[in-house]
């Protein structure tokens, strides 16, 4: 947490757990948390709330802390006529949902810090984000618009209660679900969303859209599915030069492993600094799957990467994954990860910096353009794309010593940044990206076949659900032994479904019978019974003047996507009608918006693949200490399955989910110390395996198909 910069004693905020809401605790705005005092404050004196909405990486969060809300003159505005609220939108997404909503609604814009002005009834009357100090650029000081919404306040208060009424009323009619246009979920949907992903297909960069650009790893999972499923070449070719785009940029950390939030050119050039453990989770997943399907090594070495960034830097003492990384440090976005060029002189000697500033494009005048003159000659390190052929011959070896040469170089490089003022980090520990990161370990330990990995899963998932789970119930966030509020909906749904990540990871029966636990929670604190579809915040939740449903991704994948996604693969373990229904309605009431928008619901289109195609179910019997056991399960996860269910049957502890499944039940013919894998797909069960290499065919050919993921692909 940075420093207090001025001599103001604390407020409020001194006491949160939030380590947003601290950075602001010397602030002279009379801040309040989200609280019940704040808002009888504001319906007792009739004065609007000033909400303010960030998150503790934000950079532009920062800049208005330091242009405003340190200033005397607009805190004294803000105190006399507001009541001031702060909100950490990752303790309170709900929150942020709600009102991000208005801001899009009213401005047809949004981000972070958001700035909304609500009537003492908590209903949203003028919305905003970023405002400067003063007026310039035609865009109003923030001074300018306190002074105009007091005068406003004081000279027309039922006009403005009247507009807020009516935006709060659509967005209640938006958040209330529209049942009425559920349809059954099309058999060529997935074809239909692959074919919009390449209308907007940026050909030379990689990617969806221009400037800024930012990752789309729901879009790379709906590609590698659906090439998977149909054998699309244009499909898997969109997603892998993708990840090969993002990973040769400088939206990607070179030294340290991990990707930045996003990047503000459409060329993956020049990042927005900050790290968010949510991006670094899905990304690692993303470069997982490419892994499996093309066997390329840069998408294995571009995960592997990300762990270790994320078990160096973002791991607690307890095991739990911490939130972020700012943009800044000492004030100044990025000057962490730039580099001048005379630095790599200093550090590698001439020869091996001149090798490598060609293949970084490091230049004495610096690589990028801002009008920020801290930033003059500083260079972003990034890797030539599309490839330059030409690289290793140019550097008089082969890519392959090439690649050794560097590596060393990276390494001294790294180890002199660390001595660098580093980002501040937010080190609270949130149930659904903690979730998120535990699937991504699990993931990773199965494709990568490291133990270490599924270690730092089962730790934080022992973790999550000792310090983040009271009475059967999920806290949003954990920080110095404190939890926050009550979970949402994807804390519920990404937390079970990385437990049965880790099921299939390691086949220990407890991670799915927690997942069902928290499943069964899910549906009873969220689902809507009387129009069906998931709410983000539990019922209950008084502090809201409208509840909503997330069926759009986000940076973070929908709840309702997520929900479903999890229902469906519990529905295939446990033989569960009633979650597999719960999940089609879900699906059925967003058909039209998957036809339609289907770059908008990368996540929920992946549920839809799940449910469009029965799981191929897969159980090895056998000692789970048995090496040819192993060794199947070696097989068995070095393919890209995307919807399986897998269960090992062990005579020794007789996991009753593994008796469970059909294979098992029907064939009854396992050799006591021997090694056998069954698979069943399209209702048909194969003859049972005895080898590792049977297990490999038979997966490269389960319903029939040849599996056309890895084929126009090489290893590099």
């Amino acid at each position: 947490m940075r420093a207090a910069r001025n001599n103001t004693p604390p407020n409020r905020l001194a006491r949160a757990t939030s380590p947003y809401l601290r950075q602001h605790a010397h602030n002279p705005v009379d801040w309040f948390p989200w609280c019940e005092e704040a808002l009888r404050k504001a319906e007792r004196e009739d004065k609007p709330i000033f909400l303010s909405i960030g998150y503790s990486a934000c950079h532009w969060c920062h800049v208005m802390e330091r242009e405003s809300f340190e200033d005397k003159d607009t805190a004294a505005l803000l105190n006399a006529h507001f009541v001031s609220i702060k909100v950490d939108r990752e303790e309170r997404p709900d929150l942020d949902e709600l009102y991000m909503s208005a801001v899009q609604l009213t401005t047809q814009n949004g981000g972070w810090p958001m700035s909304v002005f609500l009537t003492p009834e908590r209903m949203p009357f003028y919305c905003g984000t970023y405002f400067p100090p003063s007026d310039q650029h035609g865009r109003p000081g923030f001074q300018t618009v306190l002074r105009a919404l007091a005068k406003a306040w004081r000279e027309q208060r039922d006009f403005i209660r009247g507009n807020a009424r009516q935006l709060t009323e659509c967005l209640r009619l938006g958040g209330a679900g529209r049942p009425e246009e559920s349809a059954p979920i099309r058999p060529d949907l997935i074809r239909h969303a692959a074919a919009a992903l390449s209308m907007s297909f940026d050909p030379e960069h990689g990617g969806w859209g221009g400037a800024p650009k930012f990752p789309a790893p729901a879009s790379i999972a709906t590609l590698l599915r659906h090439a998977w499923r149909h054998g699309d070449s244009h499909a898997l070719a969109m997603a892998s030069s993708t990840l090969e785009a993002m990973a040769r940029g400088g939206i990607h950390d070179h030294l340290g492993g991990g990707f930045h939030r996003y990047a503000v050119d459409a060329a993956w050039h020049v990042p927005h600094f900050e790290k968010m453990l949510y991006d670094n989770a899905q990304l690692a997943a993303a470069y997982l799957e490419g892994y499996q399907c093309t066997k390329k090594s840069l998408f294995r070495e571009t995960a592997e990467g990300i762990f270790r960034y994320v078990l160096r830097d973002l791991i607690s003492p307890e095991g739990g994954f911490f939130s972020s990384e700012d943009a800044d440090s000492d004030g100044q976005e990025g000057m962490f990860y730039l580099w001048k060029r005379d630095e790599l002189d200093a550090v590698l000697g001439k020869d091996d910096a001149a090798l490598f500033a060609h293949c970084y494009n490091v230049r004495p005048e610096g690589n990028f353009d801002s009008p920020e003159t801290r930033h003059a000659g500083m260079n972003i390190l990034r890797r030539a794309w599309p490839i330059d052929p030409h690289e290793a011959v140019f550097c008089g070896m082969e890519a392959t010593a090439l690649e050794a040469a560097l590596e060393p170089m990276r390494t001294r490089l790294f180890n002199v940044r660390a001595q660098r003022a580093r980002p501040g980090r937010d080190d609270k520990a949130i149930a659904s990206w903690n979730g998120m990161m535990i699937a991504a370990f699990a993931r990773g330990a199965q494709a990568l076949h490291e133990p270490r990995y599924a270690e730092a899963a089962r730790r934080a998932a022992g973790f999550t659900l000792e310090r983040l789970r009271h009475d059967g119930l999920l806290a949003r966030s954990y920080r110095d032994g404190a939890t926050s509020a009550p979970g949402f909906l994807d804390d519920y749904a990404q937390v079970a479904s990385a437990l049965v990540d880790l099921y299939e990871t390691e086949f220990d029966a407890r991670w799915l019978r927690e997942a069902k636990l928290l499943a069964d929670r899910m549906i009873a604190l969220f689902w809507d019974r009387e129009a069906g579809g998931f709410f983000s915040a539990p019922h209950g939740q008084e502090d809201l003047i409208a509840r909503l449903k997330p069926v759009y991704d986000t940076a973070e994948p929908s709840g309702n996507a997520a929900a479903a996604t999890l229902l469906l693969r519990l529905a295939a373990y446990f033989d569960n009608a009633e979650y597999r229904k719960t999940a089609e309605i879900v699906l059925e009431q967003n058909a039209a918006l998957l036809e339609t928008v289907p770059q908008a619901m990368g996540r929920m289109l992946c549920a839809a693949d799940q449910y469009l195609h029965p799981p191929t179910e897969i159980v090895l019997v056998g000692p789970r200490s048995c090496a040819d056991v192993q060794r199947m399960v070696r097989a068995l996860h070095e393919h890209f399955l995307p919807n399986k269910v897998v269960a090992l049957a062990d005579a020794e502890d007789d996991d009753p989910v593994a008796s469970r499944r059909r294979p098992w039940a029907a064939v009854n013919a396992m050799q006591r110390g021997a090694a056998t894998a069954l698979v069943c797909s399209d209702f048909t069960c194969l003859p049972p395996l005895a080898t590792p290499e049977a297990l490999a065919q038979a997966l490269e050919k389960a319903n029939g198909r040849t599996h056309e993921c890895a084929h126009g692909s090489s290893s590099d």
